[in-house]
């Protein structure tokens, strides 16, 4: 005989389940804000309603509720009847701005299968990415100068923002030559360089990747100061600097992998020479925050690494030979991990 449920008031309210779905089809509706170019509509001035319903092409529901989620999330605001784009958007999706995150959010839309519930499962239930049909992503970046292209502008597009703000965090005053290993777009060079006018920096990369950095560094008016290096980190020496930086990187692979670079880096470097590696870090348990995991979920769909922890970089660094370990946050979710080698 079945026991009794007993009906009981939950001890908190289901707001968390809610968020659940509410992420699911409420994120898309930024997406496709963007898609449909609703924000450089908005930078030349104020629109009515009517304005935008008649822009887009929108019957008045699904305009309504494109700009309401992104009114609720600060991408735009309503004024005297009239929406207009908050200084967020103003910053991050205008395709004229420095920091302009609209290329990551082409890529996401131009590879949102990876997204769904059904590859996402292939991915936990096999360990292995799903992009690109399952190809693995480097390579096809090798092979597809295309598809290199589009991922380098993509990682440009996040890249930016926190490229301005972690070189505060450190000092390097006294080096001389960064080397930006698998830099994408020089992002992290430009940053560098321009807070730390004595430093040159070398981006360290694959050919189509290279190509990619060096028009990026030439817009920037910095090809003086920053160079490419083309090279495949697994297999080739890294040229001479005192600083060598790694971003998005280390999350790309699995840990043996990380200590592999970790390795090569202390063995390439000077004594004094510094390593950081910039990232999303876990707290120390793998209880969040949030960011860290659902980052983690990316890389499931995308490669073979995944998101780690302060400590556990740290400890990758420690293993190398490098001291002087530091942990700092920087900018939005995003530290930095440093080591020296003594």
């Amino acid at each position: 005989m079945k026991r009794k449920t007993t009906i009981r008031k939950p001890r908190r309210d289901d707001r968390p389940l809610w968020d659940v779905v509410f992420s699911v089809y409420g994120a898309p509706a930024v997406l496709l804000a963007h898609k449909l170019k609703l924000f450089p509509f908005l930078a030349n001035r104020p629109r009515s309603f009517a304005e935008i319903c008649k822009h887009l092409r929108l019957a008045d529901r699904p305009a309504e509720t494109i700009l309401a989620a992104n009114a609720a999330l600060g991408f735009v605001k309503l004024k005297s009847g009239r929406y207009a784009l908050t200084p967020l958007s103003e910053d991050y999706l205008l395709e004229g701005s420095p920091t302009y995150f609209g290329s990551y959010f082409d890529l996401i839309i131009n590879n949102y299968p990876v997204c769904s519930i059904e590859n996402l499962e292939k991915a936990i239930r096999t360990d292995s990415p799903q992009v690109y049909g399952g190809a693995e992503v480097f390579k096809s970046h090798e092979e597809q100068a295309s598809s290199a292209r589009a991922f380098t502008l993509a990682m440009h597009s996040i890249s930016m923002a926190a490229a301005m703000a972690w070189p505060n965090a450190i000092s390097l005053s006294k080096s001389k030559m960064m080397l930006d290993v698998g830099g994408g777009s020089g992002a992290h060079s430009i940053g560098a360089v321009t807070r730390w006018p004595k430093l040159m920096a070398t981006l360290f990369d694959i050919a189509p990747v290279c190509e990619v950095a060096g028009e990026i560094a030439q817009q920037a008016g910095l090809q003086n100061r920053i160079s490419t290096h083309i090279g495949d980190m697994w297999n080739d020496p890294f040229p001479p600097a005192d600083v060598h930086f790694y971003s998005y990187i280390y999350h790309d692979w699995p840990p043996e992998k990380c200590r592999f670079l970790s390795r090569k880096s202390f063995e390439s470097l000077n004594p004094g020479g510094r390593l950081i590696v910039h990232e999303v870090l876990y707290n120390r348990d793998k209880t969040g925050p949030f960011a860290a995991a659902a980052y983690t979920m990316i890389m499931l769909g995308w490669t073979t690494g995944r998101q780690y922890s302060g400590h556990e970089l740290a400890e990758m660094l420690l293993e190398a030979g490098f001291k002087s370990i530091k942990v700092k946050p920087t900018f939005g979710y995003m530290s930095i991990v440093s080591g020296v080698k003594p």
